[in-house]
């Protein structure tokens, strides 16, 4: 609340004026939920300044506040801890100053930082469909660009795509050796997973091979090097670099295929990128950044003339730059693809969303750059996030046992089609929609609770996803969030059918439930704000959920349409408006939909 400013100063006035001293910054806090008030000051850290008993500075503090500030309604001491009450009229004038903000909101943040973020997510490798891990991806990095540009920020959204090295030449080996010249088209197969089961069909047939090497003698390790199929792959990927016209063919068919079906998917899930890059061009990125180390004394070359870097004072042991051959690893090309975005881009912040079996990877990295003197080094960001498994264990790619987006986001949906059913079969709501307006509503469902699930925990934490927990209507789930919305919006459609106009009466004595909506609803900038600085979407995701819980309580226990006093109906109506507002906006940060009706 913008009071807080001015509360801070009164508290700093009233200790120079009582104690004739002055104090470092004021600083408030949000009253405990099982204590009267609206903000906290904890007196302990001045009793060894004044000699006196914090209960005894806290009171004498309170009683100022009370008779000097007409910010300050009532207040209550205990032992350290003053609770300020703050009055009626501040509420009032804090819920009106937020709903014209909200109104314009995020049009009245735009650039207002004036600072570029490029935020890097997705890019996944195009030899299998998006799966379970990439939603979290996807989910992440969309809801923080969108967080950051709400903040004020210029973003732009990217991705590089991994379309080559071996794993991509395993699938067009299987699809040449097996495929029999079928498409998507005539296989009526998604062109990610119909490229997606040639990988798997690779290790299948790569496993026959060197379990029958093993029996002959060999050890797995020499097995799995002398492999056929292995030696083939490699001498594919030999010919694609050697642009082998036959090859880089193949290559550009099923390349096609597959980022034909990841843009389906991203339509599907709702997100987007600004550009995309794609290794197969940035491959070979680097090596001038390499050879600039090696002349300035930050890098060294190996007898062999391989070059490294020794990070081993930062903790970080050495790391490999180019191989004896002159050939890259991925790390040069990531050397390279960070000077090229910012050669594109000139921006202030880089964050690259990737899982934390990266997390050496990108400290490497970022302790390169800043030994090369960037500019832009400092502000280099590693959103690392944990990995997400089901029930039923762990995913494994080349096992074919990976949960792929596709499925998911389908089952997600048939589960919200199948409770909302249940839920109403007994009810004639349903026949209310047309057939195309429940599949719609069933989509938003199931989205917004897949989204919402895999973006509300923190993202560094490991978590376990499973599809019929993240549909729930009651519990900290977006069907909750959604319906709470739809309820506020039948509200607000029947006061306008009653002619109730929201409003601000400063004459309308706030309940104690009012005061606390107000009070979280104006949190909302601040939430915005932290979840943008601790790049953690899941902030505002549980700080909607806390919201949408209070609405619900103040709504069971206070009367709108039909309340004691017009002025009751009229502010009751603003705080229903400003919340579904809220609800809406914070939403759409995260990706999610929320339906008028449901």
């Amino acid at each position: 609340m913008n009071v807080q400013a001015q509360l801070e100063n009164a508290i700093s006035t009233a200790i120079r004026e009582l104690f004739d001293t002055e104090t470092a910054a004021v600083s408030l806090q949000p009253t405990r939920k099982e204590f009267k008030g609206t903000y906290t000051f904890v007196t302990f850290p001045l009793t060894k300044t004044l000699r006196r008993k914090p209960e005894e500075i806290a009171q004498a503090i309170g009683e100022w506040l009370q008779s000097n500030s007409p910010l300050v309604r009532a207040f209550n001491v205990v032992k350290g801890f003053l609770n300020i009450e703050l009055s009626n009229e501040v509420f009032v004038h804090a819920l009106a100053d937020y709903s014209r903000w909200l109104e314009a909101f995020p049009n009245n943040t735009r650039h207002s930082k004036q600072e570029k973020v490029v935020v890097e997510y997705s890019s996944p490798n195009t030899n299998k469909p998006l799966h379970l891990g990439h939603l979290r991806n996807n989910f992440l990095g969309y809801s923080m660009a969108t967080i950051l540009e709400a903040n004020g920020y210029d973003v732009h959204k990217t991705q590089i795509i991994n379309d080559r090295g071996i794993h991509i030449c395993k699938s067009m080996l299987a699809y040449q050796r097996f495929g029999k010249g079928e498409t998507p088209e005539s296989s009526g197969i998604k062109g990610d997973h119909l490229v997606g089961h040639y990988y798997v069909v690779f290790e299948r047939h790569y496993r026959e091979q060197v379990k029958a090497l093993m029996e002959q003698g060999m050890s797995k390790e020499e097995a799995e090097k002398e492999a056929p199929l292995m030696k083939e792959a490699q001498e594919m990927l030999r010919q694609w670099e050697a642009g082998n016209p036959e090859v880089r063919a193949l290559w550009e068919k099923m390349n096609r295929w597959v980022l034909d079906g990841f843009d389906e998917t991203y339509r599907k899930i709702g997100v987007s990128f600004d550009s995309v890059y794609y290794e197969s061009d940035t491959y070979l990125l680097g090596k001038d950044i390499v050879e600039e180390g090696l002349q300035k004394g930050i890098f060294f070359k190996k007898e062999d003339g391989s070059v490294w870097v020794d990070l081993s004072d930062e903790g970080l042991d050495q790391k490999l730059l180019l191989r004896g051959d002159g050939t890259s690893v991925y790390i040069t090309q990531d050397l390279g693809t960070a000077e090229k975005r910012y050669q594109e881009h000139h921006m202030q912040r880089m964050i690259y969303v990737v899982g934390n079996e990266q997390d050496y990877h990108f400290k490497v990295l970022f302790a390169i750059l800043k030994r090369l003197g960037r500019p832009y080094a400092d502000g280099l960001f590693h959103l690392s996030y944990g990995m997400v498994d089901l029930p039923s264990g762990k995913m494994k790619s080349r096992e074919g046992t990976v949960v792929d987006a596709d499925d998911l986001v389908a089952e997600v949906i048939d589960i919200a089609r199948q409770i909302t059913e249940e839920k109403l079969k007994n009810s004639d709501m349903l026949d209310s929609f047309t057939p195309d307006e429940l599949n719609k509503l069933y989509e938003i469902i199931g989205l917004g609770a897949l989204k919402y699930f895999l973006v509300r925990v923190d993202p560094k934490k490991r978590m376990l996803f499973n599809p019929q927990e993240s549909i729930d209507f009651e519990g900290d789930a977006a069907p909750f969030i959604q319906y709470t919305h739809a309820r506020i919006c039948s509200v607000l459609r029947k006061a306008g059918e009653s002619q109730i106009k929201a409003a601000f009466p400063e004459n309308h004595a706030l309940s104690e439930q009012e005061e606390q909506l107000v009070f979280t609803l104006t949190q909302f900038p601040e939430k915005l704000d932290e979840a943008a600085r601790t790049y953690a979407p899941s902030v505002l995701a549980q700080y909607i959920y806390e919201l949408t819980r209070l609405y619900n309580s103040f709504y069971a226990h206070h009367s709108i349409l039909k309340a004691e006093t017009s002025e009751a109906a009229s502010f009751r109506l603003a705080i229903s408006q400003a919340t579904a507002q809220t609800i809406r906006k914070g939403m759409q940060l995260l990706g999610i939909e929320v339906p008028e009706r449901m």
